[in-house]
């Protein structure tokens, strides 16, 4: 009987240091520094392309993952209100030259003939009235006629003496043609009507779309036949060549990160090679990635900051959106992990 007593108090005595041991490992563990791993992403240098000018997609000459040159044309565009400006633009260039040649031309050979005859025609009048007014003058000193009919007579003659030099100044404005003013504005009107065409051509010339860089098609926005307006985007290209990794950091993980350090990054989609990189570029972001404390045992609110690094050397097969790891010494939590707040 006291066997059994015995055996039962060995018995929970061994349980009862099973469930300390157990504790005290759940306890070590759970108090154990974790080590922390710095990610982020790759990122590139990714340009729109789009128009100063709306229309229709009329098409595409690539297609989404195809490579470009700087200057190859991606995309065509119709514009139906480009060709109907061109068609009035013509249409007034056409009226201004020939306003313009009016004016160098001057008048028509039947125009100056007619001149000619009016001057003469008055020309002869005025020989006739002048006859008629030396006749009766002499009359009028004999006293034979009225002082009023002289001076009737007088004042015809005057009157042909008029008609001729306005007939002559007529001749004359048909031999010379039109005033310099006149063509001066004629030649303008025509210079004013070129810089219209000049403005539509290179409008014309818009509706071809083309790649600003040696790069990679990243995507296409719309689709053939759809609408697009005066800059929407129509096409993005990236340029893989100029690529970075941006990591979003605590700043309590800061203390050996400065622009200017050296880094070694891990990218899992290429394997476990080791990449060198250097820190360009550090600045807070918003208050929407700050962990907030919520209790007050020496706790602190904690920003993150928004680190950006460039390769050393170009790493082939390098894509936007990979995924990067810091490699460094191990760096404990001093801080639970940050929540980040949208």
């Amino acid at each position: 009987m006291k066997e059994d007593k015995k055996g039962s108090l060995l018995l929970g005595l061994g349980a009862m240091l099973a469930v300390v041991v157990i504790v005290a490992l759940v306890g070590v563990f759970a108090l154990k520094e974790e080590e922390v791993l710095i990610t982020g992403e790759a990122e590139a240098s990714e340009y729109r392309i789009s128009g100063k000018v709306p229309g229709r997609i009329e098409m595409f000459l690539v297609e989404e993952g195809d490579h470009v040159k700087k200057g190859d044309t991606v995309v065509v565009i119709y514009s139906p209100e480009v060709e109907a400006k061109m068609a009035q633009a013509q249409a007034a260039r056409e009226m201004a030259e020939s306003v313009n040649q009016k004016a160098k031309n001057g008048a028509r050979r039947e125009q100056i003939v007619g001149a000619y005859e009016m001057w003469q025609k008055a020309k002869a009048g005025e020989e006739i009235y002048r006859k008629s007014y030396e006749r009766v003058a002499r009359l009028y000193e004999r006293g034979v006629v009225s002082a009023q009919k002289k001076d009737e007579v007088e004042a015809q003659y005057n009157a042909a003496k008029a008609t001729v030099k306005a007939a002559k100044s007529q001749y004359d404005m048909a031999l010379r043609g039109a005033r310099e003013e006149d063509k001066a504005a004629a030649e303008a009107q025509v210079a004013k009507v070129d810089g219209v065409i000049q403005e539509i051509e290179l409008a014309r010339a818009e509706r071809y779309l083309t790649s600003p860089i040696d790069g990679e098609v990243a995507e296409r926005f719309p689709k053939t036949g759809e609408l697009v307006g005066q800059g929407s985007p129509v096409m993005s290209v990236v340029d893989l060549n100029d690529a970075w990794f941006s990591f979003a950091v605590r700043e309590d993980m800061l203390q050996d990160i400065k622009v200017g350090t050296n880094l070694q990054v891990r990218i899992p989609a290429l394997g476990n090679e080791l990449y060198p990189v250097e820190v360009t570029y550090i600045k807070a972001m918003g208050t929407y990635a700050t962990w907030r404390a919520t209790k007050q045992n020496g706790q602190y609110d904690v920003r993150t900051f928004d680190v950006k690094a460039r390769p050393l050397k170009p790493i082939q097969d390098l894509r936007p959106g990979m995924t990067a790891i810091v490699v460094r010494e191990k760096i404990t939590r001093s801080h639970p992990t940050i929540i980040i707040q949208k």
